[in-house]
């Protein structure tokens, strides 16, 4: 089962306040990912970390009425100049990554302009429902 409390602290320890980004999104959302108690498959690029994330028990949420989560994991699609696209995580408040990004999921101006595409991942707890008696989803 996955902690996001406990990646939540890593992701806010790991990266301070006032540290730029250092091009390592990737790197530092899956450290705080895998601080919450899951292994992930490690990639190259941002862009690759679905199927990683939903191979531990995060699920694609709907965009339509999305509203952000505590625990949330962003992946943003690559876009001209950035081929490996973007991974963050919000912690409650705002989206980190290698860098407090205080603009939203976008990390940057060239992509809140071309406002690329983006998947949102949360994990999903699932309850034994033969020691329940129901399955429920966090």
């Amino acid at each position: 089962m996955w902690d996001k409390q406990k990646a939540i602290e890593a992701l806010r320890t790991n990266t301070p306040a006032s540290q730029p980004s250092l091009g390592q999104c990737a790197h530092y959302t899956r450290m705080a990912i895998e601080a919450g108690g899951v292994k992930l498959k490690h990639h190259v690029s941002a862009k690759d970390y679905g199927s990683s994330l939903e191979a531990v028990g995060f699920v694609k949420v709907p965009l339509g009425h999305y509203q952000h989560q505590a625990g949330d994991v962003g992946i943003v699609h690559p876009i001209p100049g950035h081929p490996h696209g973007h991974m963050a995580m919000f912690d409650g408040s705002i989206w980190i990554s290698d860098f407090r990004q205080h603009h939203g999921l976008y990390p940057g101006a060239t992509y809140r302009k071309l406002k690329k595409g983006y998947n949102i991942y949360r994990y999903q707890v699932l309850w034994d429902s033969a020691a329940a008696g129901v399955a429920c989803f966090a």
